[in-house]
């Protein structure tokens, strides 16, 4: 597994996030925003941040476009988690995805969100090769979600 991790700047930390997740706390998706929260794997406190739910065939997943970041590390420890839009809640499990099975996925979140996070897919979008999305594959993991409870 690779250790590649992009580190958010300022303006996506104290402004961007903040901004989209506290449109996402009152019910406003921005572009299928929704705030994740997870147990830490060391505290067992839940940890929050602003995520892009990628709905394919409709399947739901989470796609780590900075790389293996600290949520990706909890998701692989808890096996799920919660997503949060305004009151709603909803409770899910989580599954990795395999490499193989990411570039239709990589392709369809650039698609949608490659304005917002094509800068950590290091010159690959959309239109790029399938060899080029599987090549950055290993950097960003991918989780398919299934939800068992939303209150």
């Amino acid at each position: 597994m690779s250790t590649h991790v992009q580190k958010p700047g300022w303006f996506t930390v104290n402004v961007f996030n903040r901004a989209v997740a506290w449109l996402t706390r009152r019910g406003l998706s921005v572009w299928g925003s929704r705030v994740l929260a997870v147990r830490g794997r060391k505290s067992g406190q839940w940890r929050t941040t602003p995520v892009n739910l990628l709905t394919v065939g409709g399947q739901h997943y989470l796609v780590a476009p900075r790389g293996h970041v600290q949520w990706t590390h909890n998701m692989r420890a808890a096996g799920g988690g919660e997503l949060h839009l305004g009151r709603t809640v909803e409770e899910f499990t989580a599954v990795e995805v395999g490499d193989d099975e990411k570039v239709p996925l990589l392709r369809a979140y650039l698609k949608r969100w490659k304005a917002e996070v094509g800068v950590f897919f290091n010159g690959v979008g959309p239109d790029s090769a399938d060899a080029d999305l599987r090549r950055v594959a290993p950097d960003h993991p991918v989780f398919r979600i299934t939800v068992t409870n939303r209150r």
